[in-house]
Protein backbone atom coordinates (compact mmCIF):
# COMPACT_ATOMS: atom_id res chain seq x y z
CA UNK A 1 0.00 0.00 0.00
CA UNK A 2 0.89 3.44 -1.06
CA UNK A 3 2.34 6.18 1.96
CA UNK A 4 0.25 9.41 1.82
CA UNK A 5 2.29 12.02 0.85
CA UNK A 6 3.68 14.12 3.57
CA UNK A 7 2.82 17.73 2.71
CA UNK A 8 5.43 18.91 5.32
CA UNK A 9 7.99 16.73 4.65
CA UNK A 10 7.81 15.16 1.25
CA UNK A 11 8.47 11.60 0.32
CA UNK A 12 12.36 12.05 1.06
CA UNK A 13 11.65 13.47 4.55
CA UNK A 14 13.01 17.00 3.58
CA UNK A 15 11.08 20.09 4.90
CA UNK A 16 9.79 21.21 1.90
CA UNK A 17 10.51 25.03 1.20
CA UNK A 18 6.78 26.13 1.63
CA UNK A 19 7.08 24.72 5.36
CA UNK A 20 9.79 25.96 6.92
CA UNK A 21 8.78 29.37 8.47
CA UNK A 22 5.62 27.13 9.96
CA UNK A 23 7.96 24.44 11.16
CA UNK A 24 9.97 26.99 13.16
CA UNK A 25 6.77 28.87 14.58
CA UNK A 26 5.76 25.44 15.39
CA UNK A 27 9.02 25.03 17.61
CA UNK A 28 8.51 27.57 19.39
CA UNK A 29 5.28 27.20 20.66
CA UNK A 30 4.56 25.48 23.09
CA UNK A 31 2.26 22.02 22.36
CA UNK A 32 -0.18 23.53 25.36
CA UNK A 33 -0.78 26.69 23.27
CA UNK A 34 -1.62 24.87 20.52
CA UNK A 35 -4.22 22.71 22.24
CA UNK A 36 -5.90 25.82 24.28
CA UNK A 37 -6.23 27.28 20.69
CA UNK A 38 -7.89 24.29 18.98
CA UNK A 39 -10.65 24.51 21.38
CA UNK A 40 -10.95 28.32 21.33
CA UNK A 41 -11.69 27.43 17.91
CA UNK A 42 -13.78 24.94 18.22
CA UNK A 43 -15.86 26.97 20.56
CA UNK A 44 -16.03 29.62 18.40
CA UNK A 45 -17.29 27.93 15.64
CA UNK A 46 -19.94 26.27 17.92
CA UNK A 47 -21.07 29.88 19.30
CA UNK A 48 -21.38 31.14 15.55
CA UNK A 49 -22.87 27.94 14.35
CA UNK A 50 -20.49 26.62 11.60
CA UNK A 51 -21.89 23.02 11.53
CA UNK A 52 -22.45 20.38 8.81
CA UNK A 53 -24.87 17.10 8.82
CA UNK A 54 -23.43 14.44 6.53
CA UNK A 55 -25.98 13.57 3.71
CA UNK A 56 -28.31 10.83 3.24
CA UNK A 57 -27.91 10.81 7.09
CA UNK A 58 -31.09 11.39 8.31
CA UNK A 59 -30.23 10.55 11.85
CA UNK A 60 -27.25 12.24 11.68
CA UNK A 61 -26.15 15.11 13.65
CA UNK A 62 -25.05 18.82 12.75
CA UNK A 63 -21.08 18.37 13.30
CA UNK A 64 -18.63 21.29 13.86
CA UNK A 65 -16.47 21.56 11.10
CA UNK A 66 -13.32 19.97 11.62
CA UNK A 67 -10.37 22.31 12.16
CA UNK A 68 -6.43 21.78 12.02
CA UNK A 69 -4.73 24.51 13.77
CA UNK A 70 -1.48 22.93 11.39
CA UNK A 71 -2.31 24.61 8.10
CA UNK A 72 -2.31 23.25 4.55
CA UNK A 73 0.60 25.54 2.40
CA UNK A 74 1.01 25.68 -1.15
CA UNK A 75 3.06 28.68 -3.03
CA UNK A 76 2.30 30.68 -5.32
CA UNK A 77 3.86 28.60 -8.17
CA UNK A 78 2.35 25.56 -6.83
CA UNK A 79 -1.38 27.20 -6.66
CA UNK A 80 -0.52 29.01 -10.44
CA UNK A 81 -0.54 25.15 -11.32
CA UNK A 82 -3.66 24.21 -9.56
CA UNK A 83 -5.43 26.74 -10.65
CA UNK A 84 -5.14 26.71 -14.28
CA UNK A 85 -6.17 22.65 -14.11
CA UNK A 86 -9.28 23.59 -12.17
CA UNK A 87 -10.29 26.54 -14.25
CA UNK A 88 -9.90 24.02 -17.13
CA UNK A 89 -11.85 21.32 -15.50
CA UNK A 90 -14.91 23.59 -14.74
CA UNK A 91 -14.99 24.56 -18.44
CA UNK A 92 -14.74 20.95 -19.05
CA UNK A 93 -18.12 20.21 -16.72
CA UNK A 94 -19.49 23.42 -18.73
CA UNK A 95 -19.00 21.71 -21.98
CA UNK A 96 -20.05 18.70 -21.16
CA UNK A 97 -23.09 19.92 -19.75
CA UNK A 98 -24.47 21.40 -22.64
CA UNK A 99 -23.78 18.46 -25.05
CA UNK A 100 -25.83 16.19 -22.68
CA UNK A 101 -28.57 18.87 -23.48
CA UNK A 102 -28.20 19.78 -26.89
CA UNK A 103 -25.81 17.62 -29.81
CA UNK A 104 -24.83 14.50 -26.88
CA UNK A 105 -21.76 13.70 -29.23
CA UNK A 106 -20.33 12.24 -25.79
CA UNK A 107 -23.15 9.61 -26.06
CA UNK A 108 -23.22 8.79 -30.05
CA UNK A 109 -19.47 8.48 -29.66
CA UNK A 110 -19.82 5.94 -27.01
CA UNK A 111 -17.98 7.87 -24.19
CA UNK A 112 -19.94 7.29 -21.60
CA UNK A 113 -23.15 5.22 -21.80
CA UNK A 114 -26.48 6.38 -22.31
CA UNK A 115 -28.35 4.78 -18.94
CA UNK A 116 -25.82 6.64 -17.32
CA UNK A 117 -26.70 9.72 -18.11
CA UNK A 118 -30.78 9.18 -18.44
CA UNK A 119 -31.46 6.70 -15.55
CA UNK A 120 -29.88 9.09 -13.40
CA UNK A 121 -32.22 10.99 -11.07
CA UNK A 122 -30.41 14.65 -11.44
CA UNK A 123 -31.25 14.32 -15.20
CA UNK A 124 -33.43 17.01 -16.58
CA UNK A 125 -35.40 16.04 -19.71
CA UNK A 126 -36.98 19.71 -19.70
CA UNK A 127 -33.47 20.99 -20.33
CA UNK A 128 -33.01 19.08 -23.74
CA UNK A 129 -32.32 21.99 -26.27
CA UNK A 130 -32.49 24.85 -23.60
CA UNK A 131 -29.47 27.27 -23.65
CA UNK A 132 -28.31 28.78 -20.64
CA UNK A 133 -26.58 32.70 -20.60
CA UNK A 134 -23.01 31.89 -21.49
CA UNK A 135 -23.22 28.60 -21.67
CA UNK A 136 -23.03 27.98 -18.01
CA UNK A 137 -24.38 25.31 -16.42
CA UNK A 138 -21.51 24.93 -13.10
CA UNK A 139 -22.06 28.19 -11.46
CA UNK A 140 -19.81 27.64 -8.63
CA UNK A 141 -18.14 24.48 -8.49
CA UNK A 142 -16.73 22.69 -5.55
CA UNK A 143 -13.54 20.27 -6.35
CA UNK A 144 -12.42 17.63 -3.99
CA UNK A 145 -8.86 17.15 -4.80
CA UNK A 146 -5.89 14.96 -2.93
CA UNK A 147 -2.45 15.42 -3.18
CA UNK A 148 -0.34 12.71 -4.26
CA UNK A 149 2.96 13.82 -4.72
CA UNK A 150 4.47 17.00 -5.04
CA UNK A 151 3.36 17.64 -8.65
CA UNK A 152 0.26 15.53 -9.10
CA UNK A 153 -3.13 16.76 -7.74
CA UNK A 154 -6.31 13.87 -8.18
CA UNK A 155 -9.56 14.79 -8.32
CA UNK A 156 -11.70 12.69 -6.02
CA UNK A 157 -15.05 14.37 -7.07
CA UNK A 158 -16.96 17.59 -8.10
CA UNK A 159 -19.75 19.10 -6.60
CA UNK A 160 -21.35 20.96 -8.92
CA UNK A 161 -24.91 21.68 -7.66
CA UNK A 162 -24.33 23.16 -4.11
CA UNK A 163 -21.26 22.92 -3.35
CA UNK A 164 -21.49 24.55 0.28
CA UNK A 165 -17.71 23.91 1.04
CA UNK A 166 -16.79 27.52 0.59
CA UNK A 167 -18.39 28.70 3.53
CA UNK A 168 -16.10 26.55 5.63
CA UNK A 169 -12.84 27.67 3.81
CA UNK A 170 -13.86 31.48 4.82
CA UNK A 171 -14.59 30.72 8.15
CA UNK A 172 -11.62 28.78 8.55
CA UNK A 173 -9.67 31.88 7.34
CA UNK A 174 -10.90 33.99 9.81
CA UNK A 175 -10.84 32.11 13.01
CA UNK A 176 -7.01 31.26 11.71
CA UNK A 177 -6.25 34.81 11.34
CA UNK A 178 -7.95 35.77 14.87
CA UNK A 179 -6.30 32.95 16.76
CA UNK A 180 -2.99 32.72 15.15
CA UNK A 181 -2.20 36.44 14.32
CA UNK A 182 1.44 36.04 14.46
CA UNK A 183 1.45 33.02 11.72
CA UNK A 184 -0.06 34.81 9.22
CA UNK A 185 2.83 37.56 9.82
CA UNK A 186 5.31 35.53 9.10
CA UNK A 187 3.56 34.45 5.27
CA UNK A 188 2.51 36.26 2.26
CA UNK A 189 -1.27 34.80 2.35
CA UNK A 190 -3.14 35.02 -0.59
CA UNK A 191 -6.62 36.70 0.68
CA UNK A 192 -10.06 35.29 0.17
CA UNK A 193 -12.33 38.03 1.04
CA UNK A 194 -13.18 38.44 -2.44
CA UNK A 195 -15.27 35.46 -3.24
CA UNK A 196 -18.59 36.92 -1.96
CA UNK A 197 -17.62 39.54 -4.12
CA UNK A 198 -16.67 37.04 -7.32
CA UNK A 199 -19.74 35.06 -6.65
CA UNK A 200 -21.76 38.31 -6.96
CA UNK A 201 -20.43 38.98 -10.12
CA UNK A 202 -21.13 35.68 -11.36
CA UNK A 203 -24.40 35.40 -10.02
CA UNK A 204 -25.33 38.86 -11.97
CA UNK A 205 -23.76 37.52 -15.72
CA UNK A 206 -26.66 34.89 -15.99
CA UNK A 207 -29.33 36.57 -13.39
CA UNK A 208 -32.91 37.80 -15.38
CA UNK A 209 -34.15 40.72 -14.69
CA UNK A 210 -36.56 39.41 -12.40
CA UNK A 211 -33.78 37.98 -9.99
CA UNK A 212 -32.26 41.33 -9.32
CA UNK A 213 -34.28 41.86 -6.06
CA UNK A 214 -32.69 38.83 -4.52
CA UNK A 215 -29.16 39.67 -5.76
CA UNK A 216 -29.90 42.78 -3.90
CA UNK A 217 -30.33 41.03 -0.88
CA UNK A 218 -26.87 38.96 -1.36
CA UNK A 219 -24.75 41.93 -1.90
CA UNK A 220 -26.45 43.32 1.65
CA UNK A 221 -25.33 39.96 3.40
CA UNK A 222 -21.74 40.43 1.72
CA UNK A 223 -21.24 43.67 2.77
CA UNK A 224 -22.17 43.21 6.35
CA UNK A 225 -19.91 39.91 5.96
CA UNK A 226 -17.37 42.32 4.81
CA UNK A 227 -17.79 44.80 7.51
CA UNK A 228 -17.93 41.87 10.29
CA UNK A 229 -14.16 40.55 8.90
CA UNK A 230 -12.84 44.46 8.97
CA UNK A 231 -14.08 44.81 12.55
CA UNK A 232 -10.58 43.75 13.86
CA UNK A 233 -10.22 39.35 12.51
CA UNK A 234 -6.26 40.09 12.11
CA UNK A 235 -4.15 41.26 10.03
CA UNK A 236 -4.82 41.80 6.49
CA UNK A 237 -2.82 39.35 4.23
CA UNK A 238 -0.70 39.47 1.06
CA UNK A 239 -0.86 38.05 -1.96
CA UNK A 240 1.98 35.49 -2.31
CA UNK A 241 0.91 31.48 -0.98
CA UNK A 242 -2.37 29.68 -0.38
Amino acid sequence: MAAAFDEMNGPDGDLRPAYQELSRWLKETPPDALEYRRQEAELLFRRIGITFAVYGDAEAQERLIPFDVIPRIMSAKEWAILEKGLKQRVRALNLFLRDIYHGRDVLRANIIPDDLIFQNPVFRPEMNGQNVPHDVYVHIAGIDIVRVNPENFFVLEDNARTPSGVSYMLENREIMMRLFPDLFARHRVAPVERYPDELLSALRSVAPLTRRLQLRLLRTFISRRQARHRAGRGPRPHRQER
